[in-house]
């Protein structure tokens, strides 16, 4: 590929507006067939219903830009087959949260789908060698990929549980994303990263609170594939090699820990961890007196620290590199303790 510095930004500026303005038909749609995210004290905080098929806009805006900007730019074969191999992935599992969203699925079949596709993407970037940062063996590999693919987008999913908070959270590790893989000459990756970066905050347009649509599972499966994906291809190329590693999870770092204090708060209250509930971090703050508004700048706020933690130690990594990065692990540790201290249930 070959993209001018003025065609990422026109790419981040198309996807906010095209995301933006397609959000308008497709909730107008959710509310005609009764896609309705109906209040529930058990597990919602809204107080009125909310149409939920918003990850229709952000997914069919994402893959018409990406794909658009390939055939201008290079409109080669390689170049849209690794588009391609992100996206079809992407969609399909965006397809299976659609299914999800109309009439539900149970947890097992959609664990199925997801590593099936987790799978295949690990099996195509080993075999076209475009692994961002390979290991030293093959199957170590696939496992690692497989799980970090698996891991994410359940996180995203997961984490799609407060007005905003989701969307403005991966607008910030996408724009991460894009500004190292542009430093690198990552250009297909960095294009994407900056189509979702947009996208992102084109849906946040609506989906701040109060949230007038939710993304849904199709959008949040659909996000989570897409950055677990990205993550995977990206390659800081800084040594030593556990610094470049040790970014990808900085890039992710709120949704991996709204995650891991959801799933182990419930297994440690003996329930399963596919059970919904008020036990995220965003419930946990609005527990301590934070409105729904103030929770999600927490949560960006909280992100936007480890992406800048990652940045500082991508450009500075000689100086600042290792230190920063046990002093990201150790605020994360932190965090999780001290959100593990506030109450799971109201």
């Amino acid at each position: 590929m070959n993209i001018q510095p003025f065609e990422y930004l026109l790419l981040g500026l198309a996807g906010f507006i095209v995301t933006g303005l397609f959000t308008w038909p497709i909730r107008t749609l959710a509310i005609a067939i009764g896609a309705m995210d109906t209040p529930n004290l058990l597990r919602k905080t809204q107080k009125e219903p909310v149409p939920y098929l918003g990850g229709l806009a952000i997914a069919i805006s994402i893959t018409t830009l990406t794909f658009a900007a390939v055939i201008k730019s290079d409109n080669s074969q390689t170049t849209f087959l690794l588009a391609a191999t992100l996206l079809v992935p992407a969609l399909l599992l965006g397809l299976m949260g659609l299914i999800d969203d109309l009439i539900g699925l149970d947890p097992l079949p959609r664990l199925i789908l997801q590593t099936f596709t987790a799978l295949i993407i690990s099996l195509f970037f080993i075999k076209t060698k475009t692994v961002g940062i390979p290991f030293d063996g093959q199957i170590f590999d696939e496992i690692v990929m497989i799980i970090w693919i698996i891991g994410i987008c359940n996180s995203i999913n997961f984490f799609d549980n407060l007005d905003g908070g989701a969307t403005g959270t991966v607008a910030i590790s996408s724009f991460g994303v894009a500004l190292i893989a542009l430093g690198q000459g990552q250009e297909l990756v960095a294009a994407l990263a900056i189509v979702t970066t947009g996208s992102t905050l084109g849906f946040l347009m609506w989906n701040k609170s109060p949230a007038r649509i939710y993304m849904g599972d199709a959008g949040a499966l659909f996000l989570g594939l897409v950055i677990s994906v990205l993550t995977i291809r990206l390659n800081p190329g800084i040594s030593p090699k556990w610094n470049s590693v040790s970014l990808l999870p900085m890039l992710l770092a709120v949704p991996i820990l709204d995650t891991c204090i959801a799933v182990l708060s419930r297994i440690y209250r003996g329930i399963s961890p596919f059970t919904g509930g008020k036990d995220h971090l965003s419930h946990r703050l609005m527990r301590k007196g934070l409105t729904k508004q103030h929770a999600a700048f927490a949560l960006w706020a909280m992100q936007a620290f480890f992406v800048g933690l990652a940045l500082i130690v991508y450009q500075w990594t000689s100086i600042l590199g290792t230190p920063l990065v046990f002093s990201a692990a150790a605020t994360w540790i932190i965090g999780f303790i001290w959100f593990w201290r506030i109450p799971s249930t109201d």
